[in-house]
Order: C-alpha cells, then sequence, then structure tokens
C-alpha cells in the first residue's frame, strides 16, 4: 500500500480526536450527548490528545535514530526517543489528560544522569506505550527483530511491565503486516502465531536487564507473563469475531482498553467488525465505555494501515490538530 504510514498516522490521530470528548464517559451517556454513534461528527476544531501528541514524539525520535543510515538498535534509538519523550513532558501543549504513569517516567527521564531502566515504571501496563507504537510498524526497512526490539523498548521507557512491552510489539506487528498486505481475516491468526513464537524471547540487546528491576527469576519468565496475557485477549477477541454484535459496546467482549493487551484487542476488535468501513469503525471505538481516544486511535492506524491515505476523507484529514507533521512523518516513510 503506497500510502500506508501516512493513512495509518492521519487514521490514528482522527480516532483520538473522535475518541477525545466521549472518553469516560459510558455509552448511554454519549448516545444521550452526540446522538446515534453511526453519525458522529468530527470535533471542529479537531484536536487530539497525548495518544497523537506521543505518536509524533515517537515518529520524530525514530527519524531520527535512522537518519544517519547506520542500523537501528538500542544504542541509536534510546537518546533521541527519550529526548522527544522528555520535550513532550515539558511542553505547554501537554495538558491533554496525559497518563500519570508517562508523566512520572518522563520525569525521571528528564534526569540525564538517570539510567533509562531506573525510570520505568515495571509495575504498569497501562496502554499508554502501545497507543503511541504505531510508527514502529510503519517504518521501512526494519527487519523482524529491529521492530520487535524498538516497539518493546519505546515502551519500557515509560511502561517497563512485560505485557506492556508484549502488547507494544503486537500493536506494530498488526500494523506492519496490514501494510504488506495483509488481510483482515487473516490478522488474527497472524497475531497468535507471532505472539507463540515470541513467548520465550526476551530481547537483552534492546532492554539490558529491565527484568531484574521487575524482580522476576529470569529474563524468560519476565517476558512470557507479557504474552500469555496477550494470547489470552486474543481469545476474547476470537470469541468477539464468532458472534459478531456491531451495535454492542466493544468493551463488554474484550475489555475496557484501560490497560494495554485490552486496548489493543478492542482497537482490533473494531476494525475487524468493520474492515471497509473506516469511519463506522472509528465511530464505533468512540462510541464506547472505556478508554475512547485510545481504542479509536489504535482502529484507526489499523484501518489506515490496511486501507492507505485514501480511507480519510479530505473533510476530515484536511483539518486534524498536527495535520502538518503527521504527513511529513508518513509520507517520508511512504516513499
Amino acid at each position: 500500500m503506497a500510502s500506508a504510514a501516512t493513512g495509518s498516522l492521519i487514521g490514528l490521530a482522527l480516532g483520538d480526536a473522535l475518541g477525545f470528548p466521549t472518553e469516560f464517559d459510558d455509552v448511554p451517556a454519549i448516545l444521550a450527548k452526540w446522538g446515534p454513534w453511526r453519525e458522529t461528527a468530527l470535533p471542529d476544531p479537531a484536536y487530539v490528545t497525548d495518544d497523537t501528541q506521543m505518536t509524533i514524539a515517537l515518529g520524530r525520535g525514530l527519524r531520527a535514530a535512522v537518519a544517519g543510515g547506520g542500523a537501528l538498535d538500542a544504542a541509536s534509538l534510546l537518546p533521541p526517543v527519550r529526548r522527544e519523550y522528555v520535550d513532550w513532558w515539558r511542553s505547554p501543549d501537554n495538558d491533554r489528560a496525559p497518563g500519570g504513569t508517562c508523566l512520572r517516567a518522563c520525569q525521571l527521564l528528564s534526569d540525564p544522569a538517570r539510567p533509562w531502566v531506573e525510570a520505568s515504571r515495571v509495575g504498569s501496563k497501562g496502554c499508554g506505550a502501545n497507543m503511541r507504537v504505531a510508527p514502529v510498524g510503519l517504518v521501512p526497512g526494519l527487519s523482524p527483530e529491529q521492530r520487535s526490539g524498538a516497539a518493546q523498548l519505546q515502551s519500557a521507557l515509560t511502561h517497563g511491565h512485560p505485557t506492556a512491552l508484549a502488547a507494544s510489539d503486537l500493536t506494530a506487528y498488526a500494523v506492519h503486516v496490514l501494510t504488506q498486505g495483509a488481510r483482515p481475516e487473516e490478522l488474527t491468526g497472524l497475531l497468535r502465531s507471532y505472539a507463540v513464537g515470541s513467548g520465550a524471547v526476551y530481547r537483552a540487546d534492546w532492554l539490558g536487564e529491565l527484568w531484574r528491576y521487575a524482580g522476576d527469576s529470569s529474563p524468560e519468565s519476565f517476558i512470557a507473563r507479557g504474552w500469555d496475557e496477550c494470547l489470552g485477549v486474543l481469545d476474547r477477541l476470537d470469541d468477539a469475531l464468532r458472534a459478531p454484535n456491531p451495535e454492542a459496546d466493544p468493551c463488554l467482549a474484550t475489555g475496557a482498553g484501560w490497560i494495554a493487551e485490552e486496548a489493543l484487542a478492542t482497537g482490533l476488535l473494531c476494525f475487524l467488525l468493520f474492515p471497509g468501513e473506516p469511519l463506522t469503525a472509528l465511530r464505533r471505538a468512540a462510541c464506547t465505555s472505556g478508554d475512547s481516544d485510545s481504542i479509536a486511535c489504535l482502529a484507526g492506524a489499523f484501518a489506515g494501515a490496511h486501507l492507505g491515505a485514501g480511507a480519510w476523507p479530505e473533510e476530515w484529514a484536511g483539518r486534524i490538530e498536527y495535520r502538518d507533521e503527521l504527513l511529513a512523518l508518513g509520507e517520508a516513510w511512504d516513499a
């Protein structure tokens, strides 16, 4: 898909903007305020949240890490991404209800003398790491090992729980295979195979001794905990897709999305309910009882990766906040 990166980033931001006003409300309250969910209009102005802001921060860090032409590894990725995360934390625009884990970790990362593993919140598997990881799946030319390592490291800088790492890895993989032409109906099978194959792989060259900070008995047992939880939520996703009910709140099937594996699964469910109707997928994701902006931004990232930039009408895409920065990243990676 020639415009998959642009489509994924614009879709992510559109979902974020659509879910921003509905976050923290239950479905009856959303319907009472905004009307039938299939008719939800993009807010005007189309402001986004920290989900898109941190996606852009990660995208900038990735762009800087590969700018010199060398191979992407932990040594090249860590400094620019750490700098971008801290710049986001310090920004006056960081006023969109950011998550506590990101705020505390970035505050600790702002001390240049502090090793990054001491800033990582090893007990947190909030969705703040995989809501922003899409750029890792969009950068061209990465090996599977680089993509996995980068996805997990960018998570570990703030969310060091093994499920946050695994869900970020799985999210980036989903975005990547969709850009490569994977069909929606085969996606959950691909994700399951990837999770099973990754279950005992601890990427020490990217994560160092993060597992010791989490108090696990071995690096393998540490990362296996995360993949096991991701496989469990994929079971729930498959169950929901066997008897799909587009009118039901997706959170009832796969979780409210406040934690990483549930945000992934519920974002996937909204996309897979409407794989050829991207705006409907975003509207369904925004009308949920859970973390609506993060669920919708993930659904938009998947839909855009699958359908390309043409999925989004200019009436919407033309007025999304941070449009120029999103287009600059997407067009560079599409090229």
